[in-house]
């Protein structure tokens, strides 16, 4: 059984790190996904693939891993670039702009 533990990204509808300070572990697929004729589902005999368990840190998730028997591969986060504007949101309201507010 392999898995991956990650941390997971953030969303493009947020602007902070918010839910992205737990470690995931996450399995990968055993089998591949088969189309049902019927109704054109895509379905799978794999029952861990919808497994995701979340720890608060990287060695808790190793810990488990390694107590269980589970291969994992660790993929480490890129590091965030910091996005600070010396006067920020702020200063499209300030009243000592020196230009015209223009939208």
């Amino acid at each position: 059984m392999r898995a991956r533990i990650y941390q997971p990204a953030k969303t493009a509808m947020q602007s902070g790190t918010a839910k992205t300070h737990y470690w995931v572990l996450d399995f990968a697929p055993a089998s591949a996904r088969e189309v049902d004729p019927l109704m054109g589902w895509t379905s799978s005999s794999d029952t861990q693939a919808q497994v995701k368990l979340r720890f608060e840190t990287l060695e808790e998730a190793q810990a488990y891993a390694k107590a269980e028997g589970i291969e994992a591969e660790v993929l480490l986060p890129k590091p965030r670039k910091v996005n600070i504007r010396p006067r920020g949101y702020g200063e499209n309201f300030a009243t000592d702009r020196r230009g015209a507010w223009t939208h």
